[in-house]
């Protein structure tokens, strides 16, 4: 038991949970979103920092697999990269793989309404049934519920 537990007593350990749980609305369902640790988040953001280089190269890989051979204006290649008109291939796959880890962490603060558990998710099971767009509107929503003031921080 924690020392705030202790000092609020038995009722507080009984209404923690609902203290920690948030709603939003998108289309006709109501989603329950579990309002992460600050450990949490900043674990996610830590990962924005040092994605996973295995699998930023994996998406590199897939990402160039039909350019590399590709040649003219405005293609420029290096040991480690391809770069065209000015964009780097390694550095949208880096954005890939971290959008889709984000993607899937904030997923995975959606309190099931069944006795499944999301800790498994994968991006895969989450792109089978939303197209992006809808990936990161939920996101957005999610980040609403936990963090009120998200928008405000944003500039929005």
């Amino acid at each position: 038991m924690s020392k705030l537990a202790k000092a609020f007593g038995s009722k507080y350990e009984q209404h923690k949970l609902s203290m920690l749980t948030r709603t939003f609305e998108l289309g006709d369902h109501t989603f329950k979103v579990r309002v992460p640790s600050v450990a949490e988040i900043e674990s996610i953001y830590d990962y924005f920092r040092n994605p996973d280089e295995a699998a930023v190269e994996a998406a590199y890989q897939k990402l160039i697999e039909n350019i590399k051979d590709q040649t003219g204006e405005g293609v420029v290649k290096t040991d480690d990269d391809i770069v065209i008109e000015g964009r780097s291939m390694r550095e949208a796959a880096k954005n890939k793989v971290v959008l889709q880890y984000r993607i899937v962490e904030y997923f995975k603060f959606l309190i099931p309404e069944t006795n499944e558990s999301l800790a498994d998710l994968t991006y895969a099971d989450i792109e089978e049934d939303f197209p992006l767009s809808i990936q990161i509107k939920i996101v957005d929503k999610i980040n609403e519920a936990i963090s009120p003031d998200y928008k405000e921080a944003r500039g929005k």
